[in-house]
């Protein structure tokens, strides 16, 4: 301030306002341009409710904000406005702060900053005036990404979709015997589910008959089932096509797992000739080859309700003496209360077994003669005498009316047996190549084979194996997903097993 009292120009004098001189431009801070009911305003220093003048220095002074809508959203006027005098009132806007922000109760909202979480109704979006106040739904305990999502309609929406749907067996367990985690992703929270596997020897056809069960018909071509069958490539250098464990699941929630075939020869010959290196439990190829088969045997007695055993021709002994050691060897798990009661009739504890079904594949018409088919009965009858596996009651061809006028009583004890003849393009002329008058009779009905077609044999079988009964898997209620954890449980308990480790032990 110069002596004469006067300010100099340029200068801010606390407590006093310059005249405001037609023409002037208004003067705010650096970097802040002023615009609309902003530019009557003067940025001067306030006085202290005191009285006494703030310290000289820099002062910083917050940006107004006005909250006002654009023009074009404004309401238009009604009839019924407001009288002269009375300030109009705006549609009302409630705006909810989120209570973890961080600030202190009883300050006021800075005007401007819509607080994070404030909810507005969809009513005041659309124009509308609200008839209820809106309320705000807090997660407590949850972070910000957390309820953003809980607030979207397309995560709610994406969690409500079923899984995508399968059109070709994926790795349950690789070549390696390694547990593979991409089955989780078809799976489902819900305990209606059916699993259904499948062992056998090398080329019985397991690859296509759980194809036909599961998705394909026999009409279609076999390069596109769900689990790859032997090409003809294969076949002819005795190759085997699936290795591991192969999983699919239907729309129906029916898992099916395709097993490598047990016993393989064409395994063994691959560790040969490979130099692939053991595991230094194992000493000799052909005890890994049978340890591999007996742990995927007794992976499949635990964590399946059916488990179909095929045969190409009747019968293997070998193969009932691999079955009752598989069972010796398989995993201790308890089962519910009511599913105590062994096929054979005793009680075999709190210990779960699956059923068995006994598939003849690739049979003759010879074999659908109603002695041959008893005679299979009793034979796997006897020689199932002392398993707890439950190998009957559960399946029946008798009631798939195959046998027209047959009584139940002629087979005697039933098994769960079931034949399934040649594909219609491996033996349409079986008949012809006989010559004629070895069938007299079969030469008057020339579309009848002594069984029904393929086709309709297989769809039988589909509808008795889809109608077994679904027993717990363990004394708790799985769902899918619990059982996909359940069932890599048991593989890694089956791999660590003392029993078959002290069982490839006496094998040296």
């Amino acid at each position: 301030m110069s002596e004469s009292g006067h300010s100099q120009p340029g200068m801010f004098v606390p407590g006093r306002r310059r005249r405001r001189r037609r023409g002037d431009r208004d003067v705010g801070p650096p970097g802040q341009n002023l615009s609309g009911p902003s530019r009557d305003r003067e940025y001067l220093p306030r006085e202290r409710r005191d009285g006494s003048e703030d310290p000289p220095g820099p002062v910083i002074q917050k940006t107004p904000i006005i909250l006002a809508k654009p023009p074009g959203e404004r309401a238009k006027p009604s009839s019924n406005a407001p009288p002269p005098g009375v300030p109009a009132l705006d549609k009302p806007i409630m705006l909810m702060k989120a209570r973890d922000d961080g600030s202190k109760p009883g300050v006021p909202v800075e005007a401007g900053a819509q607080p994070s979480g404030s909810v507005l109704s969809k009513v005041e979006r659309e124009g509308q005036r609200p008839t209820q106040p809106v309320y705000q739904i807090q997660n407590r305990g949850m972070g910000a990404s957390a309820s953003s999502s809980a607030l979207d309609p397309m995560v709610g929406q994406s969690k409500l979709l079923p899984p995508e749907k399968m059109k070709h067996g994926i790795k349950l367990v690789d070549d390696q015997m390694n547990w593979c985690d991409s089955a989780m992703e078809y799976l489902r929270d819900q305990t209606d589910m059916l699993v259904v596997g499948v062992i056998g020897l090398q080329g019985a056809g397991k690859s296509t008959v759980m194809s036909l069960l599961s998705a394909n018909t026999p009409d279609d071509d076999q390069r596109s089932y769900v689990f790859r069958a032997q090409s003809q490539e294969i076949k002819e250098r005795g190759g085997n096509q699936s290795t591991g464990i192969d999983f699919f699941i239907t729309q129906e929630r029916v898992i099916f797992l395709d097993t490598q075939p047990i016993l393989s020869p064409s395994i063994l010959d691959h560790l040969i000739n490979n130099d692939r290196k053991l595991p230094p439990e194992y000493n000799l190829p052909h005890m890994y080859v049978e340890i591999q088969s007996l742990q995927i045997a007794a992976f499949l007695f635990t964590v399946c309700h059916v488990v179909i055993v095929v045969q190409d021709w009747f019968t293997d002994i070998n193969l009932y003496r691999f079955l009752q050691t598989a069972e010796m060897l398989k995993p201790s798990t308890p089962s519910a209360s009511h599913d105590s009661t062994g096929s054979s009739g005793g009680d075999d504890g709190a210990e779960y077994y699956p059923h068995i079904v006994f598939l003849q594949n690739k049979t003759r018409r010879d074999d659908f003669s109603p002695r041959n088919v008893k005679n299979m009965h009793l034979v796997v009858d006897k020689l199932m005498a002392h398993s707890h596996l439950k190998y009957k009651g559960t399946l029946s061809m008798l009631d798939c009316n195959i046998f027209p006028g047959l009584g139940r009583d002629y087979v005697g004890t039933e098994v769960n047996l079931f034949l399934l003849p040649l594909q219609e393009n491996d033996g349409d002329d079986s008949l012809m190549k006989a010559g004629p008058g070895t069938y007299p009779l079969f030469s008057l009905l020339p579309g009848y084979k002594g069984h029904p077609s393929f086709s309709t044999m297989v769809s039988k079988l589909r509808s008795q194996i889809l109608a077994m009964p679904r027993c717990q898997l363990s004394h708790t209620i799985l769902t899918e997903k619990n059982w996909f954890h359940y069932a890599a449980r048991i593989w890694d308990g089956v791999k660590k097993s003392s029993a078959l480790s002290e069982y490839s032990r006496l094998l040296c």
